[in-house]
């Protein structure tokens, strides 16, 4: 049967058509005709070109097809195929115009029966983020200074050596804590998941880290354990996952509380430096002194308030000495006043007597007797002045605490320093402070009379 085909440079049909042409319409025609759909073969022939493109073939036991994969999609894959591997592929069924050879131009690659996987993987991380153990409310926050760091790994890893050699680096103060477990192989999950319960029982870590090198879906299967999950998620320690590389997820990664892209990475993520610890350790010194200054400073302002209200014993002594020494001084000045008024008084009485001289011998009498009078009544006022200083001198030294003390009287005062004045404030047992004439006493109270009056 003739098939009619439209020409790019004329326009019109023809029925007699050029090898290029007939070539170009069945590549057409074949694009249209096949969706994109994965196939799984052997590859044999394997030529990876210098442009980075693959060229192989595909076959299983009854036929083959050819098939190219391009630089920018291969450099995806994630693994360098070869001739006998079995893989599944995801392309397009195209033409090769220039020999007229069919071919799959390879868009995806994954080893064979990674579908399956890939499927299982799947569902269970929805069943998981399903339960809420993917939620960020259940992440536990790494500790900020660690002192010691737990490693769940395999002893031959090349991951434990490089996280042991980070932490090395960066944080040398660290005490690290090795637990093996294999990480690739029927047991890994096993063992993975009892060397966690391991460093949990224990409790000698504050932080582990679950950690391998990167691989295939199947060398890191291990990590997709549901069992494992849910032990990371109900870790009492936090856990850091650094499995594989940064473009490879496990299950583990959703789990854990924090995921790294790397192994270093992870032991990057549970240690500072040594040069910012000190700088933190140097930031809080400072803040520290600043604190302890400013409180310093603080307590001296309420000390020399206090000092300022309190009065001593000693004060109020002096102040009371003051007193009397002026109440002394304005006597003396009242009595010399006085003084000079009576003899201003004598002497005017004298110059009336001077007038009246008559009689000298009368008067001169009279004067005799009268200064007579006049001295005795100064001796007397005197006396009464003298006597009446004395007794204003008594009532000062009775009323002076020294004196007061003196007389058998003491100072009573409780633990605060407070004067006590009432026997009902007092309970038995309470220790008072008792200040004598000279000296104190400290006693207890050991019977409380009430009133009399």
């Amino acid at each position: 049967m003739n098939k009619e085909f439209q020409t790019e440079n004329v326009g019109q049909t023809r029925d007699i058509l050029s090898v290029s042409e007939l070539n170009r319409a069945v590549s057409r025609l074949l694009e249209q005709s096949f969706d994109v759909s994965w196939v799984r073969g052997e590859i044999s022939n394997f030529t990876p070109a210098a442009s980075g493109h693959w060229y192989f073939t595909l076959k299983d036991d009854a036929a083959s097809v050819r098939a190219v994969m391009f630089r920018g999609r291969a450099s995806a894959v994630g693994f360098s195929p070869k001739s006998g591997d079995s893989v599944e592929i995801r392309g397009r069924v195209t033409l090769y115009e220039a020999r007229g050879e069919y071919q799959v131009q390879v868009d995806q690659m994954r080893r064979a029966g990674l579908g399956s996987l890939f499927e299982a993987f799947i569902a269970l991380k929805a069943k998981l983020e399903t339960e809420g153990l993917f939620d960020l409310e259940q992440k536990r926050e790494l500790p900020l200074y660690p002192r010691a760091v737990g490693i769940v790994t395999s002893l031959a890893a090349a991951a434990l050596r490089d996280v042991l050699t980070t932490l090395a680096r960066r944080a040398p103060h660290l005490s690290v804590v090795i637990y093996p477990a294999a990480v690739q192989g029927a047991e890994a999950a096993l063992q993975l998941r009892q060397a966690l319960a391991q460093a949990n029982e224990r409790q000698e870590v504050d932080v582990i880290l679950l950690v391998r090198g990167g691989g295939s879906i199947e060398d890191l299967w291990s990590f997709n354990d549901e069992g494992l999950a849910r032990d990371i998620a109900s870790s009492v320690l936090p856990v850091v996952s650094g499995v594989g590389h940064e473009t490879d997820f496990t299950i583990a990664d959703f789990v854990s509380d924090v995921r790294a892209p790397t192994p270093t990475a992870a032991a990057e993520l549970v240690c500072m430096t040594r040069a910012a610890l000190l700088a933190d350790v140097r930031s809080l010194a400072d803040q520290l002194n600043r604190e302890v200054q400013r409180k310093l400073e603080r307590l001296a302002q309420r000390l020399d308030r206090a000092a300022a209200a309190v009065v001593s014993p000693g004060d109020r002594l002096m102040h009371q000495a003051e007193r009397l020494n002026g109440l002394k001084f304005r006597l003396q000045s009242v009595w010399r006043q006085s003084l000079q008024r009576r003899q201003a008084l004598a002497a005017r009485a004298h110059d009336r007597l001077q007038g009246q001289l008559p009689d000298l011998a009368v008067h001169g009498a009279r004067l005799a007797r009268a200064a007579r009078a006049m001295v005795a009544a100064q001796q007397r006022l005197g006396a009464d002045n003298t006597a009446r200083l004395g007794a204003v001198q008594g009532q000062l030294r009775a009323l002076s605490p020294s004196h007061t003390l003196a007389r058998g009287y003491a100072i009573v005062r409780n633990g605060q320093g407070e004067i006590v004045r009432q026997a009902a404030s007092l309970t038995l047992g309470t220790q008072l402070d008792v200040t004598l004439s000279e000296g104190g006493i400290t006693v207890g109270v050991q019977d409380i009379r009430p009133s009399e009056h």
